[in-house]
Order: C-alpha cells, then sequence, then structure tokens
C-alpha cells in the first residue's frame, strides 16, 4: 500500500449555531434555535461519571441515573415519567466514565414542563430520597449487571480488559456500572454525599435545542434553575498517563459457543488530533469487506466470523482494541498468527491516501447525522462543554481530521502497536486450550515473555 499522495481533506463543516451564558450559581446554559419542526430537545449534563468515584465506591454515578427518576421534593416517584409520557415525550438517561446525562425531547409548547422537572430534581432530589427507594434502585443495577455483564456472552470482556490496561488507582479500571459488592456495601449516607458533591449547577450545564423563543427560555431557566446553590468545589483525578510494563495474556472460560481473541492497547485521550488518526486507522482495518482484516481474516481464510477495531477515547486516556470471533471452536493459533502478519505488513508498508480518505468521508457523514436531530445537536453542545470545556470544539470536531497523511498514520500505528499489550482470549468452559496461540506467543509472536492470568467467569443463564 503506497504511502505517498495527496493529504486527505475534510468537507466544509456543518455547524450549530449557539448562545452560550452562566448564571451566577455556576450553571452553563446553551441555546440552539432551529425551527425546522416543532419539538425541542432537553439535555442537562452532568460533569461526573464512574471516573470520579473511588475505589470501593464505584457504581454511585451510575446508580445516581437511577435515583434521578425516583422522585424528589415536589414531584412524587413515578411522575417524572408520567408527566412527560403523557405528552409523547421522549426521556432517558445514560452514564459513562466521565459524564452524566438526562434528556426530554418534547413539543415545544411543553418545554417549560421539562425544565421545571430537570430543575426540581437538581435542587430538591435530597429530600425525598429513602432507603427504600436506594434499595430498590440498588436491585435494579444489580440486576442490570447481571443481565448485560455477567450472564452475557462475552459480556465481562471489556471489564477485565481494563483492568489489566490501568491499575487499580486509575479511574478507568473499574467499569461504569460498579462492582456487586461496592453497590452492597453502598450506604443511604454515602450516596447523599455523593449527589451534594457532584449534582449542583456549578457541575452541570443545560442544552437546549430546536423550537422555542431564546427570551422566554432564558426566563424558564432563571426562574427554575437560578435560585439553586451552586454545590461543592470538585476535586478533578489527574493520574498519570497508565503504561504497561509488559504484555499480559488473560483467559476467560465463559458460557459461550466460540473462542474471542481481543487485542488492546493504550490509545490516545479525547479530543486529539492522534485520536482522529487512530479513528481513521481502525476504521481502514475493519471496516468494510474489502478492509484488510475482514477481507484476510473472514472472506480469504473464513477464520473468523467476526472483526472490529475501534478506538475508544475518554477525556483522559483512551485505548484501541481489535475483537476478533473465531468462525468455529477451534484454537485461536491460526487467528493470532495471521492477525500478526497483518500488523506487521501495516507497520512495514502503510496505508494510502485513498483509503485515508474514505475514513474521513465515513466519519464526516457520521458527524453531520448528528446535526439532523434536535436531541443530537442538544448533546453534541453539552458533551464538548462539558468535557473539554470549549463548546465551540463541536463545530470544529472535523478539523482534526484535515491533512492526515500516510506518513503520519503510520508514525501512529508504529506507536500504538508497537506498545505492550493485554491479549485476552474467552473460551468456552472447559476449553482453555482454545486460547493457545502458538509456542512462546502472546498474540504477537515475538517471544515477549507475558504476564499471564486466568478466571473462570462461571454464569448462570
Amino acid at each position: 500500500m503506497p504511502v505517498n499522495g495527496p493529504p486527505a481533506r475534510a468537507a466544509a463543516r456543518a455547524v450549530a449555531d449557539f448562545e452560550q451564558y452562566t448564571l451566577p450559581n455556576g450553571l452553563t446554559v446553551i441555546l440552539h434555535q432551529d425551527r425546522s419542526s416543532r419539538a425541542a430537545a432537553l439535555v442537562v449534563m452532568y460533569h461526573v461519571g464512574s471516573k470520579n468515584e473511588n475505589p470501593g465506591r464505584t457504581g454511585f454515578a451510575h446508580l445516581f441515573e437511577h435515583m434521578m427518576f425516583k422522585g424528589s421534593a415536589n414531584v412524587p416517584d413515578g411522575d417524572h415519567f408520567r408527566l412527560l409520557q403523557e405528552i409523547g415525550a421522549a426521556i432517558n438517561g445514560s452514564t459513562t466514565e466521565d459524564r452524566t446525562n438526562y434528556y426530554e425531547v418534547v413539543p415545544s409548547n411543553y418545554l417549560e414542563l421539562a425544565l421545571y422537572l430537570e430543575a426540581d430534581r437538581m435542587g430538591f432530589l435530597l429530600p425525598a430520597m429513602s432507603q427504600a427507594k436506594l434499595d430498590n434502585q440498588r436491585d435494579v443495577v444489580k440486576n442490570e449487571r447481571r443481565q448485560n455483564y455477567d450472564n452475557q456472552p462475552y459480556g465481562t470482556a471489556h471489564e477485565t480488559l481494563s483492568r489489566a490496561l490501568y491499575p487499580p488507582t486509575h479511574p478507568y479500571h473499574w467499569p461504569v456500572i460498579g462492582s456487586m459488592e461496592d453497590l452492597t456495601a453502598a450506604s443511604l449516607e454515602d450516596v447523599k454525599e455523593f449527589f451534594r458533591t457532584f449534582y449542583g449547577p456549578g457541575n452541570a450545564c443545560v442544552a437546549v435545542a430546536g423550537d422555542f423563543e431564546p427570551d422566554q427560555v432564558k426566563t424558564w431557566v432563571e426562574r427554575y434553575f437560578g435560585p439553586l446553590p451552586r454545590g461543592a468545589e470538585i476535586s478533578r483525578p489527574d493520574p498519570a498517563p497508565p503504561v504497561l510494563e509488559g504484555d499480559i495474556a488473560l483467559v476467560i472460560e465463559d458460557r459461550v459457543q466460540l473462542p474471542r481473541l481481543f487485542l488492546s492497547y493504550h490509545g490516545a485521550p479525547r479530543g486529539t488530533r492522534q485520536e482522529a488518526i487512530l479513528d481513521v486507522l481502525t476504521t481502514i482495518l475493519t471496516s468494510g469487506k474489502n478492509s484488510p482484516l475482514y477481507r484476510a481474516l473472514i472472506l480469504e481464510r473464513q477464520l473468523a466470523q467476526h472483526v472490529v477495531a475501534y478506538s475508544d477515547a475518554r477525556e483522559i486516556a483512551g485505548t484501541v482494541t481489535i475483537d476478533i470471533t473465531g468462525a468455529t471452536a477451534r484454537p485461536l493459533t491460526e487467528i493470532a498468527r495471521l492477525l500478526d502478519e497483518l500488523l506487521s505488513d501495516l507497520l512495514d508498508h502503510g496505508v494510502s491516501q485513498r483509503e485515508i480518505q474514505a475514513a474521513v468521508n465515513s466519519t464526516e457523514v457520521r458527524l453531520v447525522n448528528r446535526l439532523t436531530t434536535a436531541l443530537g445537536k442538544a448533546n453534541g453542545l453539552a458533551t464538548a462543554y462539558s468535557l473539554s470545556g470549549d463548546t465551540e470544539s463541536f463545530n470544529r470536531e472535523m478539523e482534526r481530521f484535515t491533512d492526515i497523511t500516510p506518513e503520519e498514520v503510520l508514525s501512529v500505528a508504529r506507536e500504538v502497536f508497537g506498545r505492550h499489550r493485554i491479549s485476552l482470549c474467552v473460551v468456552p468452559q472447559g476449553k482453555s486450550s482454545l486460547a493457545d496461540l502458538g509456542p512462546g506467543r502472546n498474540a504477537r509472536g515475538n517471544g515477549t515473555r507475558s504476564q499471564a492470568a486466568h478466571q473462570s467467569n462461571t454464569v448462570s443463564r
């Protein structure tokens, strides 16, 4: 694959014009008017996620995603959903390592109701919080963990990778959902203190996009959010960049039919040029039937039934992972060997300018599609502000993909794939022999000594 040719360029950007201001209590407000429909989207985003937790006290941010729907001093339990569903609203929330968001998409004439409900639970959740509600939602979250992690095929793989990639003191070491032990140990006072620390206006932003009158919305925001106290000053985690001291090989026995191989490396944080290049690189590797990994592993050799590479960039660190599911219940040896050859070829010859441009085009389609809905714009603006402090970065996102050259991609590929890595084999129970990657291999084939670990993930379904 040649490494010459003109650099890939991003097309003219699509933008979401917005107005931004801050209330005296620290709440940031972002307004984007769009008259194309009669709907409005409201996003309230708190700059708190699982990385703001501490070892032994994990899962609190996600637990609060549930607790925030259980009623407040002025809105009884169940009424938040009832009042909004009666008008046909879309309602939900989500938690990541870095932020928690809540959103409502409503007919524009009901936007005041949505603002009132969000302000009320921001300011008056604690008086309505009880041990019974905590116990109820703790059980809901535990059941969610069982369904989506413990009893899901390959469900604990990413948790296992994170624990190996990041040391125990790093805030990306534990999963967003937390551990069963920590959820069980959480007291009502623990949970209340977490809310007092992170759920004030000074740690939040309100983004509204859609059909509304800006002056009217400003009046409502001031009325409902303005009187709320700022909240506590927050200390942000600032760990040293994580580094693996050697390759690590892990095996999980799970109730699965086919073996799966994960290779995971330290990548780049969100919003960086290197993150953009890694997005391009992983897209080139596995996106489409003509991509080198798909073509070699699935079409030509029929060794795998699924292959994907992706860059997961978060606020303070990122990972790059290659995920391959075998086509049959055979040892992963040949898959690992061929993958090594493909990665070596990449590091020797690089990628072409045409491949880069196709990946950049794919990214641009995804980002432009985000601008087609009021919710996509409100959430994108809120995320840009919350995780970078620069809301305009939402509109400049494609700039990081401009003028990417084959030489630049090759340099980043050599840096990332030249690092130590985690190889994780998930195999059917009782068939750990399928994790055999070959004599002296750690999915690398270079004889590197590895720290080996084994766990049995016995689950019941």
